[in-house]
């Protein structure tokens, strides 16, 4: 009997040595960490000069980063249409109504719920702030405000951009901002 049980003991070895997995155990670097490997002591690497991260080519600096020279852009890279003002319309709802309010006053759902107010569309620092500017601000956030450019594609931040202009031209009109024509029908009630 202890013949038999030594003989299935040493059967038995080899197959319990398999099953031990060695992944686990294997040597890595932790992030940030140290490693004597390479000379600079860095485990994290740095990126490889003149390299572009996979999606992230910009070559137009105005559209895709709402800059030019170095500055928020003062005009659109795009035609603003109608089209491009009514696909703002639906994504400023989708993404910005919830905290700025339905005509950008800064009075939406959330801030209702207790969060932090926004500013104003409608303040001067904002209506005379250049598109670039609100545009940067959707790309990279602000203040408590998250980044939306993993959310929002360019060129629908740029209609929203558009959008907020109209909307803060809605807000602070005039009746001499309306064409004649208009202006008449307007007085007369219709």
């Amino acid at each position: 009997m202890k013949r038999t049980l030594a003989l299935l003991a040493v059967l038995a070895a080899p197959l319990l040595a398999g099953c031990r997995q060695d992944m686990h155990d294997q040597p890595r670097l932790e992030p940030l960490g140290k490693s004597t490997f390479f000379a600079d002591h860095r485990a994290a690497r740095p990126l490889v000069a003149n390299t572009v991260a996979r999606g992230r080519l910009f070559q137009d600096d105005h559209l895709q980063l709402g800059r030019v020279d170095g500055k928020d852009a003062p005009t659109f890279p795009i035609a603003i249409t109608k089209e491009v003002l009514a696909r703002g319309r639906e994504r400023f709802g989708i993404y910005c109504q919830n905290c700025h309010g339905i005509v950008g006053d800064g009075n939406g759902m959330i801030v209702q719920r207790g969060l932090k107010r926004p500013p104003s569309y409608h303040i001067d620092r904002l209506r005379d702030a250049p598109p670039g500017y609100i545009f940067n601000v959707i790309t990279n956030g602000f203040g408590v405000m998250y980044d939306l450019s993993d959310r929002i594609r360019v060129e629908d931040r740029w209609a929203i951009v558009a959008y907020v202009r109209a909307l803060q031209q809605s807000q602070n009109s005039t009746i001499d901002d309306v064409p004649p024509a208009e202006r008449a029908a307007l007085q007369r009630g219709e």
